[in-house]
């Protein structure tokens, strides 16, 4: 061996243990002592309680809650529309932190009203809740999933399959013409993205603070786009199918969080699922189809490749509208929702970057009129057709 070198030294994971057996002991002291019992005042203990989902069927109102603060919750009473209400809680009992319960309410609740419910603690803290337009909720069954299903493949699956129809169409365009729908493509992934993370932070809000579901959306989106930066460069840059591919993910990410608003909003009675909302999704989803086909205009692709494509970004729409119907929960939500908004960003860096790499190799410039034309123009589609799909 050469002098001024040294060996590595050999892995001894038993050399970890020490410090380790120290830091279990020190937790362990601490919860068994409690030294810092002599700070507290004689205030009472600090409850929080997160309203998760309410439902409503013939016997009544039904709610899911979960205790969210550092000591037991106790409801001692149900308040609905101002008026004290019997009530039965499942499990009975203090609900520990991070615990949930399911509360019966059996209130003659009235179709198409308002109603304002209060839950009081033993300590006599209030939490509230607002049904806003009450409707009877769903229940899981085949013509109930069926019809979820029928909904989120009209505005899912079929409008980006009708966009991948223009696929003979774009192959037909020229250079700037494909720098253009290039440069589209990143302007429609731009508004996605801007889009999920607001509606993943919107979420965020109604979960438990427990679950830290911000930066739950902040850690999903940079675990996905890490993620597949690393599985989409393995063998150099991803064009062509595999860069549709990835395209289809993303926006299916998106389009999974499309699907989870219009089954929550259903399912509260909030959204009015008519002819009008299905066109304007149609429309909205029409542009993403024309996104994803945009890598493939100088390759011939067979029929299986975009069936493989349109269901990967149009059928996560169809597990959205179930999950959000009949299993919704604000943080499990917002966690998905970041994960696409890191998917898109990825699909946004790959398609930059082969838009870039395609001028290069014609010796033009990436940025120019019609790479900018592209972009606004990506941006202003779907923030037009954005108007018709609220739910």
């Amino acid at each position: 061996m050469r002098s001024g070198t040294t060996r590595p030294a050999r892995f001894a994971w038993w050399r970890a243990l020490p410090p380790l057996a120290l830091i279990v002991a020190l937790v362990f002291w601490f919860l068994a002592t409690d030294p810092l019992s002599g700070l507290e005042g004689n205030a009472p203990p600090i409850e929080e309680l997160t309203i998760e989902r309410a439902t409503l069927d013939e016997v009544g109102i039904k709610l899911r809650v979960r205790a969210d603060g550092s000591e037991p919750v106790s409801i001692a009473q149900v308040l609905v529309d101002g008026a004290y209400w019997s009530f039965r809680q499942d499990p009975e009992g203090p609900l520990a932190r991070l615990r949930t319960a399911r509360i019966e309410i059996p209130y003659p609740w009235v179709e198409g009203e308002t109603h304002h419910i209060t839950l009081l603690t033993r300590n006599g803290l209030a939490f509230e809740h607002t049904i806003e337009v009450a409707t009877t909720s769903p229940t899981p069954g085949p013509r109930r999933l069926l019809a979820f299903a029928l909904l989120g493949l009209y505005v899912g699956f079929v409008p980006v399959s009708l966009g991948l129809l223009f696929y003979p169409y774009l192959r037909t365009i020229g250079r700037r013409g494909m720098y253009f729908l290039l440069a589209l493509t990143v302007g429609l992934l731009a508004f996605l993205f801007v889009d999920t993370l607001e509606e993943a932070t919107e979420l965020a809000i109604g979960a438990a603070g427990a679950f830290q579901a911000n930066g739950l959306v902040w850690l999903g989106a940079l675990l996905s786009f890490v993620t597949l930066m690393a599985v989409g460069r393995r063998h150099g840059r991803p064009t062509g199918v595999a860069l549709a591919f990835f395209l289809a993910l993303g926006i299916g990410l998106h389009n999974l969080g499309e699907g989870l608003a219009i089954g929550a909003a259903y399912a509260a009675g909030e959204a009015a699922l008519g002819s009008f909302l299905v066109v304007g999704f149609t429309l909205h989803n029409l542009s993403e189809g024309i996104g994803i086909a945009s890598p493939l205009t100088r390759q011939s692709v067979r029929l299986p490749t975009f069936i493989g494509l349109a269901a990967l970004a149009g059928l996560p729409t169809v597990l959205g509208t179930w999950t959000g119907a009949f299993a919704f929960a604000p943080h499990w939500a917002a966690l998905f929702l970041g994960i696409g908004a890191g998917a898109i960003l990825q699909v946004m860096v790959e398609v930059g970057s082969h838009l870039a790499a395609t001028a290069r190799s014609e010796g033009d410039s990436w940025v120019s009129g019609t790479t900018l034309a592209g972009f606004a123009v990506g941006l202003a589609v779907m923030y037009a057709t954005a108007f018709l799909v609220t739910v």
